[in-house]
């Protein structure tokens, strides 16, 4: 998707529009957004876009929608943790995980459901109701980034951000088809994210429909916030040949991870 809004095939505004059109379409039914930044992300899509004819320097997300849990703060867009506690909280500043996202050339679509805290296995709170598995409404999209995965897996968005501290993107991943990534600790800062008591055992994470896509934005999000964060960055880093990726033995996809 990226590289076809980078080589023109694609704008940005079209993909954009076509994934709130989605939204419209299939979200009342499974109630995995929560927040809409509809106006933001369209003025974002042609912004992105003028970057593309203009011949500016383009991020490797660059026009790409992605969407977010909604115990990760986005700046002047609610927070609300799924808990009427916390309705109507809009926080100043976002979460360093948002904004690499932003500054790779992602544009935030949408905040997505969770348990009320992120504390349970399925994704339902007293605020924003219970979101369904789009594979069938029925059944339960997991948790507790089960609002992100039924928004990926329906078509809602691309790519998004979820928390994990037991199996919080790896089950939902599991329950709606889609991939998620529980890094190592720190590998990815956790400025922005609530709860905070027990953060030595949480972890931000991607969420996509491929592993391609997970790696790519994983390579935008890992590494080192400040002096007091373990982890290391090098901007940029590759973590799976992308070469290596669309290559096959025996109609299986290969991939090479670079580094552990």
């Amino acid at each position: 998707m990226a590289q076809l809004i980078r080589t023109g095939q694609l704008s940005s505004r079209e993909v954009v529009q076509a994934h709130l059109d989605r939204i419209s379409a299939v979200n009342p039914k499974i109630n995995a957004v929560v927040t809409l930044t509809a106006e933001n992300a369209l003025e974002a899509a042609d912004a992105a876009d003028k970057a593309v004819a203009s011949g500016a320097k383009l991020g490797p997300l660059h026009g790409v929608p992605f969407t977010a849990k909604d115990s990760i703060d986005t700046a002047n867009v609610p927070t609300q943790r799924g808990s009427p506690i916390f309705k109507g909280r809009v926080p100043d500043t976002g979460a360093t995980s948002v904004s690499r996202m932003k500054e790779a050339g992602g544009i935030l679509l949408a905040k997505t459901n969770l348990p009320e805290f992120s504390y349970w296995i399925e994704s339902d709170n007293l605020l924003t109701g219970r979101s369904n598995n789009p594979w069938d409404l029925e059944r339960t999209p997991g948790g507790s980034s089960g609002g992100e995965s039924a928004a990926i897996a329906a078509g809602m968005s691309p790519l998004g951000l979820g928390t994990d501290l037991a199996i919080s993107v790896r089950g939902p991943a599991a329950q709606t088809g889609i991939v998620s990534l529980k890094a190592t600790h720190g590998r990815i800062p956790m400025t922005g994210i609530w709860p905070r008591v027990p953060r030595r055992f949480w972890h931000v994470a991607p969420m996509a429909r491929t592993v391609r896509d997970l790696a790519l934005a994983f390579s935008q999000l890992a590494g080192l916030r400040d002096s007091r964060n373990s982890s290391a960055r090098r901007v940029g880093e590759a973590f799976i040949k992308p070469s290596v990726c669309s290559s096959s033995e025996n109609g299986r996809p290969i991939g090479i991870p670079l580094t552990l």
